[in-house]
């Protein structure tokens, strides 16, 4: 029995070293960024002294502010789209079972990042002639976005009681009256979830996005690239940690929605 408790000891040890070893390699690099966005040298190469100076600059920064403001109306623009038409596709796929549909919701979730910019860029220009800039990222970021909210509604779907609904058809309710009234109410921590996932997926999206962005229209990802291909500043370090802080409370204000989403509690 002491053995067999000391081998259980070891084994939570080794496992406890292996998790902290995973999570610093993880999160090691994102707070040496942190750390050195307030470090007050131009050249980044060691440790200074502290300073604040780099936020304040960034304020500055027209191009930078542009390409912020880019970000965020897109993220928005595009998680609200996303939302309303993968609810909308959640609920088909789960009402209907058609077995295409999951196939063509899904597709771009499962799609390398890569692929699917290379495979929009050519629908833009080859077959729709259109001129890449803002419609085009948007429209992009709509596809990819789509998938994940369809996802999570599905799931919350799956688990709810149908005699809820059949109740609310036999007491004379219309198809609307019960989505509005039951439907909705209940789907409603998914499609929040859904929305904060797409807005997190959109505002830091590079991949995608560069191959439909075009000239002339800029977002955050792109500018930061643009940025860190002569040097890695400090100011690149500022703005990398505000869109790390405004991305991780995304991630965990769509976690508290997300659990009770995928266990199907009501």
């Amino acid at each position: 029995m002491k053995a067999l408790t000391m081998a259980h000891g070891r084994a939570r040890f080794w496992l406890w070293g292996a998790a902290l070893a995973v999570y610093g390699f993880l999160y090691l690099p994102l707070a040496v960024v942190v750390l050195f966005s307030f470090n007050d040298s131009q050249l980044n190469a060691q440790w200074v002294g502290f300073t604040t100076r780099w936020y304040s600059k960034l304020l500055g920064d027209g191009e930078m502010l542009r390409a912020a403001a880019n970000s965020l109306t897109i993220a928005l623009l595009s998680s609200t789209i996303a939302t309303v038409l993968g609810a909308m596709a959640g609920l088909a796929m789960h009402r209907y079972r058609f077995r295409f549909l999951p196939f063509l919701v899904l597709t771009p979730v499962a799609m390398p990042e890569i692929l699917l910019g290379v495979s929009l860029l050519l629908f833009f220009r080859q077959v729709l002639d259109l001129t890449l800039g803002f419609l085009s990222i948007l429209v992009a970021h709509i596809t990819f976005s789509i998938g994940f909210v369809a996802v999570i509604v599905r799931a919350r779907l799956a688990g709810m009681d149908e005699s809820i609904f059949e109740a609310a058809r036999d007491l004379g309710a219309s198809p609307w009256a019960t989505f509005r009234r039951i439907t909705l109410p209940l789907i409603l921590p998914a499609l929040v979830a859904g929305f904060l996932m797409s807005f997190t997926l959109s505002i830091d999206d590079f991949v995608i996005t560069f191959f439909v962005a075009g000239v002339g229209v800029s977002t955050l990802p792109l500018q930061i690239y643009s940025m860190i291909k002569v040097a890695v500043t400090p100011e690149v370090n500022a703005v990398s940690t505000l869109l790390m802080a405004l991305t991780l409370s995304l991630i965990f204000l769509a976690s508290r929605f997300a659990p009770d989403v995928l266990k199907g509690k009501e």
